[in-house]
């Protein structure tokens, strides 16, 4: 090959990486773009102690008899093209407001709202459904409502009729309807309209078991597009495996924004009335605690040489919090005839223990135990109140020690155990006394290969039938 042959190659090998390169920025600069931008935003109710206060300030403006009641406060978000973001809260934290201003549907008092892309929001599923009209006759509705041609309204129609799955029914009055009919239509029109940002609050578990595994099917074909998806929900274990980042919204503020495993625990502090700020404090206090119990505790029971986590692949970030009026000092794993266990195999029992120590006294403790993936998904676990085990009064310095016999027929891999104190107190109220999460970092062994989650022993029978060919 002559120098000038090479040449051109090289000169054709470097453009082609060129455009390879801008390729590649073009591709990232799509994936880090915002498709929704909110600065400051604010959506503030007028509160009227009265009807008459009502009617008064509305025929004379300067009669101002209102409070108010923000219920979104300066709230600042950014959320990126593909990102899944799981909005957690407490009833009444400002998260369905929220959307309700992206999607439109509430104008913000202040600040700003920006959003590139078609929303198709399933908030209040069936909001544009007229009740006269038929069910195919609000396909249509839905579909022009949502910005859409007849041409491709034509062109969903056959998949929104094959999702919602209601028969003749479709060709009735939407007013005759069962909830569940109306709801299946309703999610149906919502999620065939192919939209760049897709907005879910609460609505993935309508109609019956075979509908809800079509709606996360069709979730998931969400995802693996790459749209932007907005999740509320109160289910954890929904954020857990869906999500791929989380906000934590209180009072109408973001308090959190980060991991979806961060944000799962610390919203499940503020569900057991437990402020995350707060829990550092806690901490030296129980570390005041421990150093005044070793005085009193020298025996093997509490002797920091003897105690059985030292045995184990402690997790040194592993997340501690609770009152102080316990605490779970140790923990381990052990086989039957009570050796330390190290590995766990999915076809054996093993016994996990706890020994929890008493700093206040406590009537009716509850004991737990958890098993976790690494996603912070929590796969199995029980605790004393399940198992219908009354624990009894307990006075200060108690120690408890609880086993737990069990067996984990789960998918090879590496998990996490926890373990835990709490109780319910005067008021009905579950107090978290002390919270060891992903306290050990555990690995399970198989000794067959297994497919998915769960290991099953199932009976196997084949059965021969020689000449079948000649019968059929």
């Amino acid at each position: 090959m002559s120098k000038k042959e090479n040449k051109e190659l090289e000169n054709e090998r470097l453009k082609n990486n060129e455009i390879e390169n801008k390729k590649l920025e073009n591709e990232n600069s799509e994936n880090n773009e915002n498709t929704i931008e909110i600065k400051n935003l604010v959506k503030e109710y007028k509160m009227f102690k009265s009807k008459k206060d009502r009617l008064l300030e509305t025929v004379f403006p300067a009669y101002q008899k209102h409070d108010v009641f923000r219920a979104m406060d300066g709230l600042n978000l950014e959320v990126k093209k593909g990102e899944v973001l799981g909005v957690l809260g407490k009833n009444g934290a400002g998260k369905s407001t929220l959307l309700k201003m992206i999607t439109g549907v509430v104008t913000p008092t202040s600040g700003e709202i920006k959003v590139k892309g078609k929303i198709s929001s399933l908030l209040e599923l069936g909001a544009a459904f007229n009740s006269e009209l038929t069910g195919i006759e609000n396909i249509y509705q839905h579909g022009q409502i949502m910005g859409l041609t007849n041409e491709e309204i034509e062109e969903r129609k056959q998949d929104i009729i094959d999702f919602a799955d209601i028969g003749e029914h479709l060709y009735q009055p939407v007013k005759t309807y069962s909830s569940g009919m109306f709801a299946r239509l309703a999610f149906a029109c919502a999620i065939n309209v192919d939209p760049d940002i897709l907005i879910v609050d609460e609505v993935l578990s309508v109609g019956d078991m075979a509908f809800q595994l079509k709606c996360f099917k069709k979730f998931e074909q969400f995802k693996k597009k790459g749209k932007t998806i907005l999740f509320v929900t109160h289910s954890i274990n929904d954020v857990l495996r869906n999500c791929t980042r989380t906000i934590i919204i209180e009072s109408g503020k973001k308090i959190f924004d980060g991991s979806v495993k961060d944000g799962v625990e610390k919203y499940k502090k503020m569900i057991v009335g437990i402020n995350p700020e707060e829990t550092k404090e806690t901490k030296e206090m129980q570390e005041e605690s421990k150093i005044k119990d070793k005085k009193q505790f020298k025996n093997s029971l509490y002797n920091p040489e003897e105690l059985w986590k030292t045995r184990f692949n402690e997790n040194p970030n592993l997340i501690n919090y609770g009152n102080g009026a316990a605490e779970v000092i140790d923990y381990g794993m052990f086989d039957l005839e009570d050796n330390f266990c190290m590995m766990i195999e999915n076809d054996k029992e093993i016994v996990l223990k706890s020994k929890v120590l008493f700093h206040k006294n406590v009537k009716d403790p509850i004991f737990t135990m958890t098993l976790k993936d690494f996603k912070g998904l929590e796969i199995c676990g029980t605790n004393t109140v399940i198992e219908k085990i009354i624990t009894g009064e307990f006075k200060k310095g108690d120690i408890a020690i609880t086993e737990f016999r069990v067996m984990f027929p789960v998918a090879p891999g590496k998990y996490t155990l926890s373990f835990s104190c709490t109780h319910f107190n005067n008021r009905g109220e579950l107090e978290v006394l002390n919270r060891k999460y992903d306290a050990l970092l555990v690995e399970v062994m198989s000794v067959k290969e297994m497919v998915g989650l769960l290991k099953i022993n199932p009976e196997v029978t084949v059965t021969k039938i020689p000449g079948a060919e000649d019968i059929i």
